[in-house]
Parts: C-alpha cells; structure tokens; sequence
C-alpha cells in the first residue's frame, strides 16, 4: 500500500480536499462520489462526508493509497 503524507498549514484539512491533495480525486466531485460511494475510510470507519475535519495523526485510506495527516512541523 502507498502511503502518502500531508502536512497541515491549518488546525486541519477537509477530508475532499486531502483526496484532491494526494492526487486521489482529480476534482471536488470525484472527491464527492468516492466517499459517498462508500470506499473511503478514516481511522479505519467508513465515512461518508466529504466536509469531516482531520487534524494531524488520522489517516484515510482510499483503495491501495494511505494518506496520512501531519502536523506542520513533523
């Protein structure tokens, strides 16, 4: 499995944008579908809003790509 890492420039990233960011989605929408589709999961729970906050230490997992989210100065 890949595993991509994200640093934060804010308290947090929303979870669409963290897939447009690991080049999972190539847009919003895509974004949109794969989670409302079901196949996108945080801390191991599938979820189904695009808009979820995830601060540093949680991790998606899409498919074969694991993102991981870190804090700016990790």
């Amino acid at each position: 499995m890949e595993t991509i890492e994200i640093k934060l420039r804010d308290e947090y990233i929303k979870l669409g944008q963290a897939l447009k960011a690991a080049h999972i989605a190539d847009s919003g929408v895509d974004a949109k579908f794969m989670i409302l589709d079901g196949k996108v999961l945080v801390n191991g729970q599938t979820e189904l809003q695009r808009g979820k906050k995830l601060h540093a230490g949680d991790e998606v997992v899409c498919g074969n790509v694991k993102i991981r989210i870190c804090a700016h100065d990790d």
